[in-house]
């Protein structure tokens, strides 16, 4: 899979565990997205759904970059990327949670969750053999045939 297409399914899906939270607690389910918002510059008070959501791509762009290019040498699995989820998360969270009020207001375990569910989710996709047109696992040269 192209790291493209695994950053678009992990920005995604690595909602889930901060969404579920807000639905089981009766929090605002579009808190986080309102405080990503703040992220962008000259928006740090004025938090947004849409500032939120093009901070959301940016942000998930440039790690799903940094992922990729360890994936290029080395097998990140679920394991690996789980635990560079954490990583991404001290950084994301500390940095942003220092900074930004809006940020620092969200419960601070179902946004590490997220970031979890990100860098696990890309690092199994990342890991996924290419496919072929014919959709099989290339395993010869073009032009060359099997015996």
């Amino acid at each position: 899979m192209t790291p493209a297409r695994a950053g678009a399914v992990a920005a995604v899906v690595s909602g889930i565990p901060s969404t579920a939270h807000a639905l089981l607690t009766g929090r605002d389910v579009l808190a986080a997205t309102r405080a990503a918002g703040t992220l962008l510059p000259g928006r740090r008070t004025r938090p947004g759904v849409a500032a939120g959501l093009i901070a959301h791509v940016i942000v998930s762009a440039a790690w799903t970059g940094v992922l990729a290019a360890i994936a290029r040498r080395h097998r990140l699995g679920a394991g690996g990327g789980a635990l560079a989820g954490l990583a991404i998360a001290a950084l994301d969270l500390g940095i942003a949670a220092r900074a930004y009020p809006a940020v620092r207001a969200l419960a601070r375990g179902p946004q590490i969750l997220d970031h979890l569910v990100f860098g696990a989710v890309i690092g199994v996709l990342l890991d996924r053999p290419d496919r072929t047109d014919q959709d099989t696992t290339s395993t010869t040269s073009p032009g060359c045939s099997e015996l």
